[in-house]
């Protein structure tokens, strides 16, 4: 049986019962109040944590974001809730002659009815949706129909057991008050029935067709839990676990790996054993309904990767490992005889066949995944090696990591962690890295930045914001106010692309001039800044990264920070979500910038006062959004910005598409499909803005690349949301 990892958190013992002869009744009343305290305390995040799992198991807060579906499944969820109570009665009835003594029994009957009438529609609905409406995340064929014909027989079996039963008891044109009443209480049933009369059936037939639909209604009722734990439907058992074993931490925080543990034979996992028992039970809690895929920018864009495809290959592969390790097959055998083989992937990129150069549709990536995954024969399943035969790095260097599957997932799936310790495998224990990716990382090692620039030009920027912005003052370093004997309580992390792209310098230099305007007190490190680290460890390289952030770590020690801002949302998520597992101090506040310029404007500090007539379409940062939930500040920068009419893309907040250089991406090149940054940029476009607005600098050169693409350079910019709250601050125009 998976289980999750066990969680042990230490509870303060009970306070001793008072002793009648101590004079200490004071101290010890003191100590079980801080004892109770204590428990309370502990109490409020359960309770929490329980009320956050019923909203996604009873609430299906993640279905519901599809309407349609949600309410399907909802009506079906508890559907199958109330209707345990009425097969225990058509049991009873039958066995006993008499039925359950319910309260209010007419009117339990009544919602019986309606109930079964409701789940046969939604059958249907669902039938509908996946062969006639043709769903492009939803799968066809036989495996995913059977449920509809289980589900769809139980509900048929029952209403014709109910009107059987009646028809066996009642005459035709019999019946009088008692019919009338029968048909007040069960109308579907009574209809059914009656209808039957009409056709000459009578008592006797009745009473042979009662027996018929009630030893059917039960064997389909069998079958059909016999045929659950071999299927997708093992989720209504493992869902509901799994959800309440959710992700604890951020979504932005990795789990470290112990590079000192001189017993590792490997580190990542190489292997599908080696992934975590929360990790294995996401396999089995996965029902195949493709919201991941559907949003997944790798996929969308003609890409092998399919987040469904990866949770369902690695649960065939582990069933597979498992029954052959064991030698006990948990499934019925395969029809047609004979062994099939284990699964195994064939590494085939799919064509793009969009409408347009830059639509986004997940139907190539879909088609390459079901003809790609096919049983080899002969082939033994632990001989299949996880990485190659079941996940192809194709798919693995893929990933964008901007975990929009995960966020869609309703049953708690952590698809991105299991892709990243893949990917450490593949760079600490194989040595295996695309080239571009394996360049830029001995850039960072060797220079401290992706491109390879001189390590000594990391503090460039301040000598060219001084003679950018001639009337600003200069602005100090840590190392200078040290000496000074002074103490900034505010840092400004500068980041590798603030610090050498000339681009997103310009973002730089908007947010200390504003910085000053307000009068806020700060320094940088400049030549004593490092790397965040943030692309390695998304690229796997743990190594690299653990000894970034260590560095990083001692100059913050060093010098007592205590607030950090930085322009870049993913050196934001490395220093507010993973430093602290390497030593800085969670007392120290990481902040974005957009956060601390909308207090700033909020607090009269600054004063947007000039014009800026732009129709700006805002791009959410996933490491800005989805990773940690903030989605408004932006916002309301552009809102306080006189002349700025803020416009939304089809996708936005959380459900926004990736500009896809997350995950190390930006320094790779994109040979398969569309590249995510042109069919974001076109559905920015289709909003007919003047500015794409971001917050992230990667996202901004995206978006710039993205536009001239699109060759719309002439009526469309991207600019930082810092920028256009400069121009506003301080007047200039374009």
């Amino acid at each position: 049986m998976l289980l999750g990892r066990k969680t042990e958190r230490a509870h303060p013992p009970p306070p001793d019962p008072p002793d009648p002869e101590n004079d200490d009744d004071d101290l010890l009343r003191v100590s079980s109040f801080a004892a109770n305290a204590a428990l309370a305390s502990e109490a409020a995040p359960r309770f929490a944590w329980g009320l956050g799992w019923a909203g996604h198991v009873f609430g299906h807060r993640k279905l519901l974001k599809d309407l349609r579906s949600g309410i399907m499944h909802l009506v079906l969820f508890y559907g199958f809730i109330v209707l345990q109570f009425g097969a225990a009665d058509i049991v009873w009835k039958r066995l006993t002659g008499r039925a359950l003594p319910y309260p209010a029994y007419h009117g339990f009957v009544l919602t019986q009815e309606i109930t079964v009438s409701l789940v046969l529609l939604a059958i249907l609905y669902g039938g509908f949706r996946r062969y006639v409406e043709r769903l492009t995340r939803l799968k066809r064929g036989w495996k995913p129909s059977v449920v509809l014909w289980f589900i769809g027989g139980l509900m048929l079996t029952v209403l014709l057991t109910q009107a059987f039963d009646h028809v066996k008891e009642t005459p035709s044109g019999g019946g009088g008050a008692e019919a009338s009443l029968y048909a007040g209480y069960a109308p579907v049933s009574s209809g059914i029935a009656e209808g039957f009369r009409d056709l000459g059936a009578t008592p006797a037939a009745g009473s042979v067709l009662y027996e018929v639909f009630w030893w059917l209604h039960l064997a389909v009722l069998l079958g059909f839990l016999v045929y659950v734990p071999q299927s997708k439907h093992f989720h209504i058992f493992t869902a509901p676990v799994n959800l309440w074993l959710r992700r604890g931490s951020p979504p932005g925080r990795l789990a470290p790996l112990d590079l000192e543990d001189e017993d590792a034979e490997s580190f990542g996992v190489g292997a599908v054993e080696q992934f975590t028992r929360k990790q294995l039970l996401d396999l089995y809690a996965c029902v195949e309904c493709g919201r991941c895929t559907n949003v997944c920018p790798a996929a969308g864009t003609g890409k092998l990767l399919s987040p469904m495809h990866l949770i369902v290959k690695l649960r065939d592969h582990l069933t597979e490992k498992g029954a052959a390790i064991t030698s006990k097959s948990p499934w019925v055998p395969a029809f047609g005889g004979g062994a099939p083989g284990a699964h195994a992937m064939a590494e085939t990129v799919p064509l793009w066949s969009g409408g347009g150069a830059a639509a986004t549709t997940i139907e190539p990536t879909m088609t390459a995944q079901k003809h790609g995954w096919q049983a080899r024969a002969g082939a033994a399943a632990a001989d299949a090696a996880l990485i190659g035969d079941v996940m192809t790095e194709t798919e693995l260097w893929a990933c964008t990591t901007c975990r929009n599957c995960e966020d869609q997932c309703p049953v708690g799936n952590e698809h991105v962690d299991k892709i990243i310790d893949m990917r450490r495998y593949l760079v600490l224990t194989e040595g295996r890295v695309p080239a571009e990716a394996q360049r830029a990382m001995q850039n960072i090692e060797r220079q401290g930045n992706p491109w390879g620039l001189p390590r000594g030009e990391r503090g460039a920027w301040l000598a060219a914001y001084e003679a950018a912005v001639p009337d600003a003052r200069p602005v100090r370093t840590m190392k200078e106010a040290a000496a000074g004997g002074d103490r900034p309580e505010l840092l400004l992390w500068a980041g590798t692309m603030g610090a050498y792209d000339q681009r997103s310098r310009k973002v730089l230099f908007a947010v200390v001039r504003l910085l000053q305007q307000a009068g806020v007190p700060f320094a940088v490190l400049g030549g004593e800044e490092r790397n965040s680290g943030d692309t390695a460890r998304r690229l796997g390289n743990e190594l690299l990264f653990q000894t970034l952030c260590a560095e990083n770590v001692a100059t913050l020690q060093r010098y007592g920070v205590k607030r950090i801002v930085t322009i870049c949302p993913h050196t934001f998520n490395a220093l507010k979500n993973e430093y602290a597992d390497f030593g800085l101090a969670r007392a120290v506040a990481v902040e974005h910038h957009t956060t601390l310029l909308a207090r700033l404007v909020a607090g009269g500090s600054l004063v947007p006062a000039h014009p800026v007539s732009e129709r700006v379409v805002y791009h959410d940062s996933c490491y800005l959004g989805r990773y940690n939930g903030e989605y408004e500040a932006p916002r309301a920068l552009l809102r306080a910005i006189p002349g700025v009419e803020l416009l939304e893309m089809e996708r936005n907040r959380a459900n926004g598409l990736c500009c896809g250089a997350g995950g190390g991406l930006m320094w790779m090149e994109e040979r398969a499909g569309v590249r995510v940054n042109e069919a974001r940029t076109a559905q920015a476009l289709d909003a007919s803005p003047t500015v794409i607005g971001s917050a992230c600098p990667y996202c901004l050169t995206m978006m710039e690349d993205g536009i001239k693409l699109h060759e719309a350079e002439d009526r469309v910019r991207a600019r930082d949301v810092a920028e256009l709250l400069a121009e506003s601050v301080f007047g200039g125009g374009r």
